[in-house]
This record gives C-alpha cells, structure tokens and sequence, in this order.
C-alpha cells in the first residue's frame, strides 16, 4: 500500500467528493499538476492549479499525495504506481 489517496478519475462519486480549489468537478490530471475547465473560462483565474480539495475530510492533496486511476490502472504509471514517492 502506497499511502497516497486513490483517485479514480471516472468516478461520479469521486468528482464530487475531489474538486479544484474553487470547488468545480470538470478538472482533469496533466503533466503533474491539475487543470479546471471552469476556471480557465474566467479572466481572473488560471485553469492551472496543483492541489485537489478533498470535500470529504476537508484537506487538501497535492499532485504527489494522490493516485490517479482509470479503468486500465493508474493515470500516470510514473507518479501513480503503487509504492511510489
């Protein structure tokens, strides 16, 4: 066991218990950070951001506390593997 809270990317339940930092579900993984569709259709705000908010136990993760998984295994083997840091 890793110790990295599992994420899994197509889950409904999990969208709505891990949002960006202003709360929007329709983020998505990329190249070690995250991205929010919502926010990056502001001005203001940058769609990038680097910490999922965990709704649940009201904390936030960043990119490396987290494993991303798909149906076919973890989002990013590099980051996401089991036993990784």
């Amino acid at each position: 066991m890793s110790g990295k809270e599992a994420v899994r990317i197509e889950s409904r339940s999990d969208r709505w218990r891990f949002v960006c930092p202003r709360g929007h579900r329709d983020w998505e993984p990329t190249n070690h950070h995250f991205w929010c569709a919502a926010c990056a259709r502001r001005d203001d705000v940058d769609g990038v951001f680097y910490e999922l908010h965990d709704r649940r136990d009201d904390r936030l993760l960043e990119r490396e506390q987290v494993r991303l998984v798909t149906p076919y295994g973890p989002y990013d083997p590099e980051i996401d593997r089991e036993g990784s840091t």
